[in-house]
């Protein structure tokens, strides 16, 4: 039988949004998915920082991972770190992906429209509904890492991308602001949860769309494209929150990924909100167009990214891949400046100045036969410095592995005694050697200094 009653009638007032938002926030909470997510998200993490910190051997392969054991705020940088990979974009197709979903597996439509009376007040409840959820899960997430990490390592000092120390003061703002400039690609990701789910329907394609962008997105991310397409991503704030840990911070990417991430929130909860109020719903067998998303989701979002592509290219100086040799040399050479201090301190070693060791690098990419420029892990750099009151010039080799995002690992390949060990000997026994392994971020967006 067809159901008939789906308008409001004549002089009925619809349900106010606050009563539809805390009906549709109960539902959700009630789901034992939901429930589990949750606790997951508040518990997980902390055990996970807080064994792992503990260990020996460290994720040594992800951001902050070699600092695990000593400090407890790089814990949290290593769940924010993996969230941004898999967890939060799963987290948005679980809730998101699903919140109009589920009605129409349920067939709960015709009972949800008499009660609110208003198509437009039930968008609004269910979007809020689930960024609220969401919320909880993010917090869940940062409070859970950083709560491992201080109990298992404690409060110390954290190095930052290039070297420099932060003060533990300044370590948990900046934590914190990195978790909080997540939020804006989360949202992204959530409404294109919401835009799947309303455009399948009761098709479990609509639950996974946030999750299939995502496994896109991280392959590109593997290409060699050019920055501004890079930056034209959704996905691109999701990486550009390593920016705040280098002194001076790098501001560029990181603005204009939060912009181009809120760009896709909003577009994508307007194309769901006018696919949802379009909607026949006295078609109980509704299962969704294939059709209707590519016209109406698929093919606005691309022009999106064309056009922020466009914008980018002309607003800013973004050329070619952004890596290049001037970038990676002036980067190298001030994470090793700022190191070399604290391998000094390790060591007991009368203090010196990054001015006064006058640390320069020199780097080539795969011999001379290839452009200095790009990703790849062919880099070679030496780095020199000089000692106060010293004639001779130090050196120091390193082989360096660069991605496409600007991220590079810094492998130490000698002296022995200077960066060509995992532990350097000192007065109280040996010590980790922060010379050894590092990480480093190369901002896409500066300009080049040296050649």
């Amino acid at each position: 039988m067809t159901e008939t009653v789906t308008q409001p009638r004549v002089g009925a007032r619809p349900a106010p949004v606050t009563h539809a938002y805390r009906f549709e926030l109960a539902k959700l909470l009630s789901q034992w998915r939901i429930r589990l997510l949750l606790l997951a998200c508040w518990l997980a993490p902390a055990a996970f920082v807080a064994v792992v910190s503990l260990q020996s051997s460290l994720p040594t392969d992800t951001v902050f991972g070699r600092w695990m054991n000593a400090t407890g705020w790089s814990g949290a940088l290593v769940v924010l770190d993996f969230s941004c990979s898999w967890a939060l974009p799963l987290l948005t197709a679980l809730v998101a992906g699903d919140v109009f979903a589920v009605e129409d597996r349920l067939g709960t439509w015709r009972h949800l429209l008499v009660a609110v009376r208003s198509p437009q007040r039930i968008f609004v409840a269910k979007t809020l509904a689930s960024l609220t959820v969401i919320l909880l899960l993010v917090a869940g997430l940062a409070a859970s890492g950083i709560a491992g990490g201080l109990a298992a390592v404690g409060n110390q000092p954290l190095a930052g991308l290039d070297g420099h120390l932060l003060a533990p003061a300044d370590a948990a703002g900046t934590v914190l602001l990195a978790w909080a400039c997540v939020l804006a690609p989360t949202l992204a990701f959530a409404a294109v949860g919401l835009l799947g789910s309303v455009a399948l329907g009761r098709s479990p394609m609509g639950l996974l769309m946030p999750a299939l962008l995502a496994l896109v997105l991280q392959l590109a991310q593997l290409l060699p494209l050019p920055v501004a397409v890079q930056l034209a991503l959704p996905s691109h704030a999701f990486l550009a929150w390593r920016g705040l840990f280098t002194s001076p911070a790098q501001a560029g990417p990181l603005l204009i990924g939060l912009a181009v991430s809120l760009a896709w929130a909003v577009t994508a909860t307007a194309l769901a909100y006018r696919l949802f109020l379009r909607r026949d719903f006295t078609d109980l067998a509704y299962d969704g167009s294939g059709r209707r998303v590519l016209v109406a989701g698929v093919v606005p979002l691309v022009a999106l990214v064309a056009l922020t592509f466009g914008v980018i290219s002309v607003a800013t100086p973004a050329t070619g891949s952004g890596i290049e040799k001037g970038k990676l040399q002036d980067s190298l050479a001030t994470a090793y400046a700022h190191l070399y201090r604290l391998q000094t301190r390790e060591l007991h070693r009368p203090d010196v100045t990054e001015a006064q060791l006058q640390a320069t690098a020199s780097c080539d990419k795969g011999g001379s036969r290839v452009l200095d420029q790009g990703a790849g892990n062919d880099w070679r750099c030496v780095v020199s410095w000089r000692l106060p009151g010293a004639t001779a010039v130090g050196n120091a080799i390193y082989q360096l592995d660069v991605t496409a995002d600007g991220r590079y690992v810094a492998d130490g390949d000698g002296p022995k005694e200077v960066n060509g060990y995992f532990q350097v000997r000192t007065p109280t026994g040996d010590a980790p050697n922060p010379l050894w392994q590092f990480d480093g971020n190369v901002d896409l967006l500066a300009s080049t200094t040296k050649e």
